[in-house]
């Protein structure tokens, strides 16, 4: 395998797998990480403890709930990047305007890469994910409130049906 300097674009890197609830952005997030020799941050590491408990009690999220969120979120990423140059972090960042806010956060260039399935599909991995605090049943609010990257963001949109490694090597491929 080449090393994460063969396949690793210049820095500064931000990555931000996005998608809804059980769509594969940490597993992806991770092994991008991994690949390009650089942290992996895990937005749900950066919720707050009343979120987190609105959620397992099976309430949405709003945007005030959201925006705290976001911007510890961007701080952070822009910390790592600025210590190693590069960072992946797996964040839904379902509209826009979160995303934005997230750039706004970072202060440099943001990559990023949608996944997307099914909502069998990711019905079926949230029911594989015991003791995750996000039930399955916010997948519909998750949906309802995703905005689609449109072209002007730049974002790869990818099906997340393919193995995690083919999804990895895509992106790669995509980053350089």
């Amino acid at each position: 395998m080449p090393s994460s300097a063969d396949i690793a674009p210049a820095p500064p890197l931000v990555v931000i797998v996005m998608g809804v609830s059980g769509c594969g952005k940490s597993t992806l997030g991770a092994l991008l990480a991994q690949t390009l020799g650089c942290p992996f941050l895990e937005g749900d590491d950066f919720h707050s403890a009343d979120a987190v408990e609105k959620m397992r009690g099976g309430r949405a999220l709003t945007d005030e709930d959201r925006w705290p969120w976001l911007d510890r979120l961007g701080q952070a990423a822009a910390a790592t990047m600025a210590a190693n140059g590069a960072v992946v972090l797996a964040c839904s960042a379902l509209r826009r305007s979160y995303r934005d806010r997230l750039r706004v956060g970072i202060g440099a260039p943001v990559r990023f890469i949608l996944l997307e399935n099914s909502r069998d599909l990711l019905l079926a991995r949230l029911g594989n994910r015991p003791g995750h605090y996000m039930p399955a049943c916010l997948l519909d609010s998750q949906l309802a409130t995703l905005e689609r990257p449109l072209p002007d963001e730049g974002a790869m949109i990818l099906i997340s049906d393919t193995p995690a490694e083919a999804l990895r090597d895509i992106a790669l491929d995509w980053l350089r």
